[in-house]
């Protein structure tokens, strides 16, 4: 009798095995997160689950030492319940193939009956959630039964669905008596012993149930990662919209001082600043080159030079080998600007912009200094927390490289600031993805 029982919890240990493989599988977790599905895509669920489920059936065919192992009906019922019809039907055919080598007659049948079952649940679920709501403890579905009056369907088809896994077992055990072990595999409760009977019937039940819940796990899990990833993205995308109003309602103050004074340099400067804003619109990618990105900082200081003249210079010393890896785009111009706007345009004498890059160790270093009046140490310590430039630019980084990046600020009153930055070297790939 012990054996008995053992056998039985060997087998929901191997549906929880079993299951918990598929939950790994992106592919599999991404056809669980499709309530509707074309039929290619319900032939491919059915041939995931065929194949590990069909397993089952061969290993417990070739050794039956391990006739716990075969789980082919609940795979076949399962196969209905997730996918319908044609998932189960098929679901059930190919599960019994090894069966059906093995002289087992009636286990296609019975396989694709108890598939086609299974898509029966599906239609009467009233809605596709319910399927993955479903517990495995009956007690709860007769109390949710008794409790949501205003819901009966709902708790009807947890109901019913428990009804019918019990029935499956049920006609298969009718079948094995009637037809020999020979013709239709399942394992024998013990004579005069109910206890017996009830623990077979409930790992059945369990072996359906078990399953479900697991991979409904992973279809939560699977959610939230997608919602991670929309949030991150509509963060960035928020970000990124600072930047750009921050940048023209700058610009445009400039091309307003001149319109008076140099009509005709303040239509070159508009000119030029259509020609930036033009490649702003173009541009939708969170990743550019950082030769694209030097390239718009050049068309961007050549709207500031004619603001400030002589008193802005500006000097590159970026390593060749840089030029072609991945930055976030928009992340120069902010710090740029800024040292222009809080560094440089309270100056007299005017100053320098200084931007370096070099690569070590698939990490790129990018520096931004200029020599201007530098930043109060009061502010210097709260400065990644405010203002639109600095701060923008540091949430960029930390959404899109999480702790993976360093940026820092140095700064001396009368003698200049320093922003440097360290980011991972990227892929076109991997930022494509991003």
């Amino acid at each position: 009798m012990l054996e008995s029982y053992f056998s039985l919890l060997v087998k929901l240990g191997s549906v929880a095995g079993i299951a918990s493989i598929l939950a790994r599988s992106n592919s599999f977790k991404t056809m669980l997160m499709r309530e509707s599905r074309t039929l290619n895509q319900r032939v491919a669920l059915a041939l995931w689950l065929s194949v590990i489920f069909g397993a089952s059936v061969a290993a417990r065919v070739l050794n039956p030492n391990y006739q716990a192992a075969d789980l082919g009906m609940e795979g076949s019922l399962l196969s209905g319940l997730l996918g319908g019809y044609v998932t189960g039907l098929l679901s059930g055919i190919l599960i019994s193939i090894p069966a059906m080598i093995h002289g087992e007659t009636l286990a296609m049948p019975l396989f694709a009956g108890i598939g086609v079952l299974g898509g029966v649940l599906r239609d009467i679920a009233p809605d596709p959630e319910e399927i993955w709501r479903f517990s495995p403890f009956l007690d709860l579905n007769l109390y949710r039964f008794f409790k949501e009056s205003r819901n009966y369907r709902r708790a009807a088809f947890h109901l019913i669905a428990s009804a019918a896994i019990l029935a499956a077992e049920g006609l298969r055990q009718e079948l094995g008596r009637q037809f020999t072990i020979h013709h239709i595999f399942y394992l024998k409760p013990e004579p005069h012993q109910a206890l017996s009977v009830i623990a077979l019937y409930a790992s059945t039940f369990f072996a359906v149930a078990i399953p479900l819940k697991i991979w409904n796990s992973a279809r939560y899990e699977k959610k939230l990662e997608e919602k991670e990833r929309l949030l991150a993205e509509s963060r960035l995308a928020a970000l990124t919209s600072q930047i750009n109003p921050h940048f023209l309602f700058n610009t445009l103050n400039s091309v307003s001082s001149l319109i008076r004074t140099d009509p005709d340099q303040a239509r070159r400067m508009v000119v030029k600043l259509s020609k930036v804003l033009r490649r702003l619109l173009r541009k939708h990618e969170h990743f550019s080159t950082l030769r694209d990105e030097l390239s718009f900082i050049d068309d961007y200081l050549s709207i500031e030079v004619v603001r400030f003249g002589d008193k802005l210079r500006f000097q590159n010393e970026v390593a060749a080998d840089t030029l072609d890896m991945l930055v976030p785009s928009m992340l120069i111009q902010p710090l740029v600007e800024n040292c222009i706007k809080h560094g440089l345009s309270s100056k007299v004498e005017g100053g320098t912009i200084r931007i370096r890059a070099a690569r070590t160790e698939s990490r790129l270093h990018l520096l931004i200094e200029d020599d201007g009046v530098g930043i109060p140490e009061a502010k210097l310590a709260t400065l990644l927390d405010h203002g639109v430039g600095v701060s923008n630019v540091n949430e960029r980084l930390k959404v899109l490289f999480a702790n993976d990046y360093r940026m820092w600020i140095d700064s001396q009153p009368g003698r200049g600031t320093r922003i440097q930055i360290e980011v991972p070297e990227l892929h076109t790939d991997l930022a494509a993805v991003s």
